[in-house]
């Protein structure tokens, strides 16, 4: 399994494809993995085996161009999509790099540490090119002075990485929640017996992801006891973030659904 999602991505990572195909490529892989950490999870339980472990996995995201928080806000929205928690080491609006702290079980940040950073390198990708287009329109308009063009292409570039990366969390949530619902009763018990009863109707996925949620958020909290929020990012561009939203939710996956909207859980270590 793991070896067909390296082989999706690398197929996603070629610049041959298209835009479309690179998603579609990348969101076959996570669909893959998400699919098959759930059905290993029931099949745990079904053994009468332990939960898995939950642990940590630090993941470096670049500063560069000044676009390090927004980075982060789009990897910590695709975190809290497979279930994790996160908070950040050096999150500031300086060009140095800063470690994104991602908490969850071992089988999502196994899928985190393949997926990351090639949803990253696409990402990057396609806010450099779309930027790029978004400064050229504008300066086939009017005049505008290098600095205001430069300032122009900053803001966009900000928003429409994490609209993007705000997109694609969406869809692995959209996809774990129709996986679940869908997922048949597997423990085979009569789950009309008790009319009263709450859970026996709920699929044995649907249990197993929200215990693993609860878990999660436990030990992150025993991690990280005294965090402060994030502050609201300052910059918005309109453009850019439509931009980044439309490229994120593009291409055509079968998993489409109605577009819920999540918050990731992104904090900053006060240490």
């Amino acid at each position: 399994m793991i070896e067909r999602v390296r082989g999706l991505l690398r197929m996603a990572e070629d610049p041959s494809v298209t835009d479309a195909e690179s998603q579609a490529f990348t969101a076959k892989a996570a669909e893959l993995m998400t699919r098959h950490a759930i059905v290993e999870a029931e099949a745990r339980a079904q053994r009468g085996e332990a939960a898995e472990d939950v642990t940590r996995l630090d993941f470096p995201v670049s500063g560069v161009g000044g676009h390090g928080k927004a980075r982060v806000k789009a990897l910590a929205a695709i975190a809290s999509a497979y279930g994790c928690q996160s908070a950040v080491r050096g999150n500031s609006s300086a060009n140095t790099d800063r470690m994104l702290i991602i908490v969850g079980t071992v089988t999502a940040l196994d899928s985190l540490r393949v997926l990351l950073p090639s949803i990253t390198m696409q990402m990057e990708a396609s806010a450099r090119f779309t930027a790029r287009e978004h400064v050229t329109g504008l300066r086939e308009l009017r005049n505008y002075e290098r600095s205001t063009l430069a300032s122009e292409r900053s803001r966009f570039y900000r928003s429409f990485i994490r609209a993007y990366g705000s997109a694609v969390a969406e869809r692995i949530r959209e996809f774990r929640a129709r996986l679940a619902a869908d997922e048949p009763e597997q423990s085979g018990t009569d789950t009309t017996a008790d009319p009263t009863s709450t859970t026996g109707a709920k699929s044995g996925a649907e249990l197993v992801l929200r215990e693993d949620v609860d878990r999660v958020q436990e030990d992150f909290e025993r991690r990280f006891p005294q965090l402060r929020p994030t502050r609201p990012e300052r910059t918005h561009h309109r453009a850019g973030y439509r931009a980044g939203y439309i490229r994120g939710r593009r291409a055509e996956l079968g998993m489409e659904t109605a577009v819920s909207r999540g918050t990731s859980n992104s904090l900053v270590d006060g240490d």
